[in-house]
């Protein structure tokens, strides 16, 4: 397995050092002394954002508006339907503001400006803020990345990281900038990637890290720290083809990518007419022409190694155990999977 960066001098926290004193040994938001409220803009979309809102609004600052996503076709009506973010902003009584871009909107530049803002606080928001709104708020805009930067900057840092098998990832606080996840970072804490870790298990994890850190951040102003340049990669966004599953890839890789891309896009390959979605597999001993099923109970080999497939699903039905669904949809010793 490939690892994260070694710490950053300079940026506290550090790889791997706890967000706080008392990380990890229980108590809620409420139970540690409130530093001076400010007046912040939250900038947010799915569900990874929403512990870091409910634990601004907890602290007591004053959050002047909450920006999210437009609401979007969903569901089998394709009714419109506000993000996680808008709806707990809703919850919490917040203002919820959803343009469909900012780039080049000079109204929109002017209203956030109006906000008088002390801070903006962006988590995964999806719109890529100009110049004139990142120098809006006086103490600049800072971004909650799922990552240790500079590794995996970009819009996919949690799967990224998983597909290289990295041994661990975590947070990063970085004062934004007109690049990419370039700015310079001011607090971050590492978290274990384990050898069966998936992605929501890893993202639910680094979402509860970014409200413990961005509480500590805004309390504490740490100085900010440069990015090193050594160590720079970049996570592109997932589409769906990545969910492509590819026999002439050894074993442990395709392990990887079905960790990384479940529930989203979701791992996939072609059986006759048939595009069968797996949830799960784990990698076994085996060899064969790659995509040669071994034996009748879902062992399907590889570039190196085989995989065991072991949660499977037909289009439009549920997912079953690999037992269940080879009884009614079998795969048998010696089929040639493409």
């Amino acid at each position: 397995m490939s690892g994260a960066d070694s710490p950053s001098p300079g940026v506290a926290g550090g790889r791997g050092a706890a967000a706080t004193p008392q990380a990890g040994r229980g108590g809620g938001y409420a139970d540690r002394p409130r530093p001076r409220p400010l007046r912040i803009a939250f900038m947010g979309s799915p569900d990874f954002a929403v512990p870091a809102l409910r634990a601004l609004h907890q602290a007591g600052h004053d959050i002047a508006a909450v920006y999210a996503q437009p609401p979007r076709p969903a569901g089998r009506g394709q009714k419109e339907t506000p993000c996680p973010v808008h709806r707990a902003a809703l919850d919490l009584g917040l203002e919820v503001r959803t343009p469909a871009r900012v780039k080049r909107d000079a109204a929109e530049h002017a209203a956030f400006a109006a906000l008088d803002l002390d801070v903006a606080v962006v988590a995964a928001y999806g719109l890529i803020l100009p110049k004139p709104m990142l120098d809006a708020p006086r103490r600049g805009c800072l971004n909650i990345h799922a990552s240790l930067l500079p590794r995996w900057r970009g819009a996919g840092p949690i799967q990224a990281a998983i597909l290289a098998g990295d041994a661990e990832t975590g947070i990063t606080i970085m004062r934004m900038e007109e690049g990419l996840d370039t700015g310079p970072m001011l607090l971050a804490e590492a978290t274990p990637i384990g050898p069966r870790a998936t992605t929501p298990e890893i993202h639910d994890a680094l979402a509860a890290i970014g409200a413990r850190l961005i509480l500590r951040a805004l309390a504490e102003q740490p100085p900010a720290t440069p990015q090193p340049e050594a160590g720079v990669t970049h996570a592109p966004k997932i589409a769906k083809e990545d969910g492509r599953l590819d026999w002439t890839r050894p074993a442990a890789v395709l392990d990887r990518r079905i960790r990384a891309l479940t529930p989203w896009p979701g791992c996939f390959f072609a059986h006759g007419a048939e595009t069968l979605r797996v949830h799960d597999a784990i990698p076994e001993a085996g060899e064969g022409p790659p995509g040669t099923l071994l034996d009748d109970a879902g062992l399907v080999a590889c570039g190196a190694g085989a995989l065991r497939l072991l949660r499977l699903q037909r289009a439009g039905r549920a997912a079953l155990p690999a037992a269940e669904f080879l009884r009614g949809h079998p795969l048998p010793a010696g089929t040639r999977l493409p």
